[in-house]
C-alpha cells in the first residue's frame, strides 16, 4: 500500500472491563495462498473468510496481471484460474506494497516461467531481503537481476524448462520452503524441500487441497522432506480462510492485562504451526480457554475465551520462535505486565521483518518505562505488574517504523500503562488488521 497521505498517529489510554464477542479478520497466509493457488488452479475457486488488507489485494492484483480472474460477491470471493503452468507474462511490473508474502511467494510461482516478470514494492519492502528466495531459483535456471544486496526492484526470467532441485531451507522459513514449492510446480519431476526445523504448513496443506501430488516424510529427528511431482493439474476448490492467529494476538494480550477484561474471540486458526503464543502465554498464567476446536477446510480451528490474569515472567523455548514469529511484538507488551523477566531468544528473524522488529520493540518498550534487554537474535523484558510508571507521560510516540505489528502492539500497551502511549503512525495497520481500531473500541479500549 501507499504512505503518500502521511502518516496518522494515534494514542491508547488506560482502559478497564474489555468485554464482548468478535470475528478476527482471514489468515493473511492462508488468504494470499488462496488467491495464488486458485489462480493457478484449473475452473472456479470460492474463498470466504478473505483477509481483505492491502497485503493480501496485491497478491491479488499480481494474480489479475497474470490472466486469473478474480471478483468480489456478496459472500465472498470467486478466482476463475488459468491452470497450471499457463499464466501469462504481466505487461507491467508488479507492485507488492508491504507484502512481503505476496512478493517473495509470486517470485517462486511465476519466476520459473519462460518470460520476464519485474517485481517491487514499498520503501519497506525494497529494504528486505530477497536473496533466500533468490537463490534457489538461480538453482532452477531462474535468470535475476536486483538492486544491491539482492533487492527489489527485482526482474526475474525463467528457463525454458527450469531444473527441479533438493533445496534444504536455511533458517525456518515458510516464505522459502513455499516459495520453492510454488516454483516446482511448473518444473518436470520431483521438487524436495528438506525442513529442518517445521514452519507453518499451509502451502503443504493447500497444495494438496487443490490436487498437487505431494507427499511429506518426517524422520526421528523431526527432519521434514516435501516432495512435490512438478506440472500436475490443480483443481479449483471452496476456501473458508479461519481468522488469523497473528491478529489475534492483540486483542488477546489486551484482555489479559486490562483489569476486568472478559472476551470471546471466534474462529481462530490453531494449526500446531502457528499456537505458540497461545502456549506460551498460558504457560505465564494466562486465562485463556480453548472452545469448540473443530476442523475447517483441512485447518484446526478455536474459539478463545481470554479474561484478565496475572502473569509471571518465563524463558520461551528458541524452538517455539518458527511458531510464534509474528507475535513476539505482542508477547513482549504482556511481558511488561508480567511478575519477572521473560526471555525470548531465537529471534533473529525478527530483524528482517517490515522493520527491524527486534530493535523496534526494544525501543518502544524503554520509551515507555519498561526494563528491557535487547541482544543479537535475543530480548528479555523485566515487567511491571499493573503498569505502575509505564506509558509516556511526555507523549513521545513510538516509531513504527512503517510496521503494522509494531503500531498494534503499542496501542495494546497504552491500554494497560499507568500513562497513555502513543504511535507515530497507524496507516499502515491496513495491510493485515483494517478493522484493528474500530474492534477494539468496541469491546471497550480507549484509542484515538
Amino acid at each position: 500500500m501507499s504512505h503518500g497521505s502521511g502518516p496518522r498517529p494515534a494514542t491508547a489510554r488506560k482502559s478497564a472491563d474489555l468485554s464482548g464477542t468478535i470475528r478476527i479478520p482471514g489468515d493473511k497466509s492462508i488468504s494470499h495462498r488462496a488467491l495464488m493457488l486458485g489462480g493457478l488452479a484449473s475452473g472456479e475457486t470460492r474463498i470466504t473468510g478473505l483477509l481483505e488488507g492491502a497485503d493480501v489485494l496485491a497478491t491479488g492484483r499480481a494474480m489479475q496481471a497474470m490472466g486469473a480472474g478474480i471478483r468480489k460477491e456478496a459472500d465472498g470471493w470467486v478466482v476463475n484460474g488459468v491452470g497450471n503452468g499457463a499464466l501469462l507474462a504481466p505487461e507491467a511490473p508488479l507492485d507488492f506494497g508491504n507484502a512481503g508474502t505476496g512478493c517473495r511467494l509470486t517470485m517462486g510461482l511465476t519466476g520459473v516461467y519462460d518470460f520476464e516478470t519485474v517485481f517491487t514494492g514499498d520503501a519497506s519492502l525494497s529494504r528486505r531481503p530477497m536473496a533466500r528466495v533468490l537463490g534457489p531459483l538461480r538453482e532452477m535456471g531462474v535468470q535475476v537481476r536486483a538492486a544491491a544486496g539482492d533487492r527489489l526492484p527485482v526482474t526475474l526470467r525463467g528457463p525454458k524448462t527450469p531444473t527441479p532441485i533438493t533445496c534444504r531451507v536455511p533458517v525456518a522459513s515458510a516464505q522459502v520452503k513455499s516459495a520453492v514449492l510454488l516454483a516446482g510446480l511448473n518444473a518436470p519431476g520431483i521438487t524436495t524441500v528438506i525442513e529442518p526445523i517445521m514452519t507453518r504448513d499451509h502451502t503443504e496443506r493447500m497444495l494438496k487441497g487443490f490436487g498437487a501430488a505431494l507427499s511429506v516424510e518426517t524422520d526421528v529427528s523431526g527432519v521434514r522432506k516435501i516432495r512435490l511431482e512438478g506440472r500436475g493439474k490443480l483443481t479449483g476448490q471452496e476456501i473458508d480462510v479461519p481468522g488469523d492467529p497473528s491478529s489475534a494476538a492483540f486483542p488477546l494480550v489486551a484482555a489479559l492485562i486490562v483489569p476486568g477484561s472478559d472476551i470471546t474471540i471466534t474462529n481462530v486458526l490453531m494449526n500446531p504451526t502457528r499456537t505458540g503464543l497461545v502456549l506460551t502465554l498460558k504457560e505465564m498464567g494466562g486465562e485463556i480457554e480453548v472452545i469448540d476446536s473443530r476442523q475447517v477446510g483441512g485447518e484446526d480451528v478455536a474459539d478463545l475465551r481470554v479474561r484478565h490474569s496475572e502473569l509471571s515472567g518465563v524463558t520461551v523455548p528458541e524452538e517455539r520462535a518458527a511458531s510464534m514469529i509474528d507475535e513476539y511484538p505482542a508477547l513482549a507488551i504482556a511481558a511488561a505486565f508480567a511478575e519477572g523477566a521473560t526471555v525470548m531468544a531465537g529471534l533473529g528473524e525478527l530483524r528482517v521483518k517490515e522493520s527491524d522488529r527486534l530493535s523496534a520493540v526494544a525501543e518502544g518498550l524503554t520509551l515507555n518505562g519498561v526494563d528491557c534487554e535487547e541482544g543479537a537474535a535475543s530480548l528479555v523484558v523485566c515487567g511491571r505488574p499493573g503498569g505502575k510508571g509505564l506509558g509516556s507521560a511526555s507523549g513521545a510516540a513510538v516509531k513504527t517504523h512503517l510496521d503494522h505489528r509494531i503500531a498494534m502492539s503499542f496501542l495494546v500497551m497504552g491500554l494497560a500503562s499507568e500513562h497513555p502511549v502513543t504511535v507515530d503512525d497507524v496507516s499502515m495497520i491496513a495491510t493485515s488488521f483494517p478493522e484493528f481500531t474500530e474492534m477494539m473500541t468496541g469491546l471497550g479500549a480507549k484509542i484515538e
